[in-house]
């Protein structure tokens, strides 16, 4: 159909063009290869458009749309000159896709890698997994609570299935049991490491004083901080937890897939923890 599009047939060239595919599309159904075909392709798009809907690639998808229903209509309506400089535009479309899309393309393969790589290696050890997930949690939310009652500000990521070693590298590594006491000691406003994120990994406390990479969104709300965009930043690349303590209110916010909720308590901290965390809680 785009190949009509180009060659400027006519709008009944176009509607029987359509129906010729449906019906050829149709006539060669398989029930089972073809659904399977269909369920991994429908996972795949959906999986490709809760990524790039909070990247800036998001707006330049939604101009590429608009451009391709402008070139549309511009063949309807015979418009020489917009159906021309719209055709060559899309003839070297891939190319700039991947030009212009290259850091989203290059996290968008780093989070897939990632993602299955230590869904792999952690396979079959759900319950000891769990046990130290329970720990983490009840030290996190105490400390989280303490420290928002005190309006203590604090920046905490958790990791989940990807790897955060880049930010570990960027802070102080300690590679410490859990504990609330410690982590509030680590943003003790007198400590050394208090200025930067703690990183919690595997249900340990893998580094403090780390730097996170600052969200690059235009939309968020000019009232929140560096630590708020922070938070917002990591998980723009990366599917770790972060937990935001505001330190001049005191407000616990969690920022988890580029999206920040705000006003937690200890109770819904607890909740939102246990069901991202632990094994078996989403089903």
């Amino acid at each position: 159909m785009f190949g009509l599009l180009q060659a400027g047939g006519s709008f009944a060239d176009y509607i029987k063009s359509f129906f010729e595919f449906a019906k050829n599309a149709f006539s060669d159904f398989n029930p089972i290869v073809d659904t399977i075909d269909i369920l991994l392709l429908t996972i795949f798009f959906a999986f490709i458009f809760k990524y790039i809907i909070h990247k800036r690639a998001g707006a330049l998808i939604f101009g590429i749309v608009i451009c391709f229903i402008i070139l549309v209509l511009a063949s309807l309506f015979d418009l020489t000159g917009t159906k021309y400089i719209l055709s060559g535009v899309f003839q070297i479309g891939a190319i700039a896709i991947v030009i212009i899309f290259q850091p989203e393309i290059r996290e968008l393969l780093e989070k897939v890698g990632s993602g299955s790589i230590n869904s792999i290696r952690g396979f079959g050890d759900g319950g000891e997994s769990n046990r130290i997930q329970y720990k983490a949690i009840d030290a996190i939310c105490k400390a989280v609570h303490i420290l928002s009652m005190q309006k203590t500000g604090a920046l905490i990521v958790i990791s989940r299935n990807m790897s955060l070693d880049e930010i570990i590298h960027t802070g102080t590594e300690i590679n410490a049991d859990i504990s609330d006491t410690l982590i509030r000691n680590l943003f003790y406003d007198k400590s050394p490491l208090h200025d930067g994120a703690v990183v919690i990994d595997n249900g340990r406390i893998a580094a403090a004083a780390c730097i996170l990479p600052l969200t690059r969104r235009a939309s968020v709300e000019q009232e929140l901080g560096t630590r708020h965009r922070a938070a917002i930043g990591l998980t723009e690349a990366n599917d770790a937890i972060v937990v935001v303590v505001s330190e001049e209110t005191g407000i616990v916010s969690v920022a988890m897939d580029a999206e920040l909720t705000r006003n937690f308590t200890n109770d819904t901290l607890r909740k939102l923890l246990i069901k991202e965390l632990i094994r078996g809680e989403n089903d």
